[in-house]
């Protein structure tokens, strides 16, 4: 048997998804390809969850669909039904829950052939399927999530070169055929922020570092102007500003607009509510035309 495969398979949960799925059944032709167990607890790939997780709560929160974990909220179709609804305004001519295998399979090859269509991708370049979303395969899920992101929502803030090691087995009459490959999730780009062009600020930090202090204080002065109005006094812009209150706070005091306390955490209590705000701050910012290159919200 090929080494690789055994290597692979050194957790036996892993192999046991196999056996379960009979992917080495007798006489069965099939073709699959996972992350391998080494990339699982893959921080980068961890955070890209979160934040597809977070998008997902965020946008669909009004019709009070929460999503846990990707694979398994998202098999049957009904997420992805809302989802597409919300950000493309698509009417998809199937039911919103489909109870019975045979309905899920039908509503996920509806929804991933106007998914295709939408995006302009032939069927070559598709790396989902309708087998493998219902299967609750994470690497298929990802690829498609990342998809419509990148297509209905571009300021989203995607953790860039998110890369997992995948095996692929495919059976044959022969006996199993196995490879691996280093797959890209999201771009490979060694550094987006440093792609933008420099502005004031980075000029700022390169040529007049002994400049920055006032500068601080003086963003620190327009800032407690604004949010002070509100009963609140800023004195570290790094701290104060990581969980985002205070700029959601700030933006809304100067666009004139009042930001619903049920939309954002005014007192949050672990990182996914901090990051919530974040993302949420980017997105008004972006949608308002005043940050034109990617934000990292972590």
């Amino acid at each position: 048997m090929d080494p690789d495969f055994l290597n692979a398979f050194t957790q036996p949960s892993t192999l046991d998804q196999f056996l379960t799925e009979d992917v080495i059944a007798k006489g069965m032709c099939e073709k699959k390809k996972l992350i391998k167990p080494t990339s699982s607890n893959n921080p980068k790939l961890e955070e890209l969850r979160l934040c597809l997780t977070e998008w997902i709560n965020r946008t669909l929160k009004e019709e009070h669909i929460v999503v846990k974990s990707l694979e398994e909220d998202l098999y049957d179709g009904l997420v992805l039904h809302h989802l597409l609804e919300n950000l493309g305004s698509i009417k998809l001519d199937v039911e919103k829950i489909a109870l019975t295998e045979k309905k899920q399979r039908q509503k996920l090859s509806v929804i991933l052939e106007v998914v295709a269509k939408c995006l302009q991708l032939e069927e070559s370049q598709l790396k989902w399927s309708v087998e493998s979303i219902l299967a609750k395969d994470l690497l298929s899920t990802l690829h498609l999530l990342v998809a419509i992101a990148k297509h209905f929502k571009p300021t989203l803030a995607l953790p860039p070169n998110v890369q997992v090691e995948t095996i692929t087995i495919e059976t044959t009459s022969r006996g199993l055929k196995t490879s691996n490959v280093v797959e890209y999730i999201t771009e490979n780009k060694e550094n987006i922020e440093a792609q933008s062009k420099d502005d004031a600020f980075d000029e700022l930090f390169s040529c007049a570092p002994d400049k920055l202090d006032a500068v601080k204080k003086a963003l620190l002065q327009f800032v407690d102007q604004h949010v002070g109005k509100l009963g609140l006094n800023v004195k570290d812009m790094e701290s104060q500003f990581s969980d985002g209150v205070i700029l959601l706070l700030l933006i809304g005091q100067l666009e004139g607009y009042f930001l619903n306390l049920s939309n954002f955490f005014l007192t949050p209590a672990s990182n996914m509510e901090m990051l919530h705000n974040v993302n949420l701050a980017l997105e008004l910012l972006a949608e308002g035309g005043l940050l034109n290159f990617p934000v990292s919200s972590e």
